[in-house]
């Protein structure tokens, strides 16, 4: 996948770190109204080995998300599905924002349709940090 910086990786969750991996669109007012809490949360857990990827649905025209990305200020990863290949590996995601926390070990144990507790996903990132050798069981949700 390419970011937005011209960057590219393999895969959407960030090797050796838990990362939230957040399917949103600029069209989607709950996920526009989320943002500076995804932000928060990003700017809180950083620096502790926690990643941010935003990826843009394929529908969400590029200059909108580039637009919205430097506006914002986005500091974490931002991708644009451009072809919805991201979305399908994920379990076929339709609803924004679908989001997945993903472990160290690159396994997603958590999904959230809609806006997630922020509190609730800060202390189970806490966790997460803490435990650098746990292998959490999945929620169910798709892979990358």
């Amino acid at each position: 996948m390419v970011l937005l910086d011209g960057s590219t990786r393999a895969g959407a969750a960030v090797p050796g770190q838990v990362t939230l991996v957040s399917f949103w669109a600029t069209t989607c007012s709950v996920c526009v109204a989320e943002m500076p809490q995804m932000v928060r949360l990003f700017q809180t857990h950083h620096a502790q080995g926690f990643s941010t990827v935003a990826v843009a649905m394929a529908y969400d025209p590029p200059a909108s998300v580039i637009r919205f990305s430097e506006s914002r200020q986005l500091p974490f990863d931002v991708v644009i599905d451009n072809t919805g290949a991201l979305a399908q590996a994920w379990g076929d995601v339709q609803a924004t924002p679908t989001s997945y926390l993903v472990n160290r070990q690159g396994q997603i144990v958590d999904r959230f349709v809609g806006a997630p507790d922020f509190d609730a996903l800060s202390r189970k990132i806490e966790a997460l940090l803490r435990d650098t050798t746990a292998t959490s069981a999945s929620s169910g949700a798709g892979a990358s």
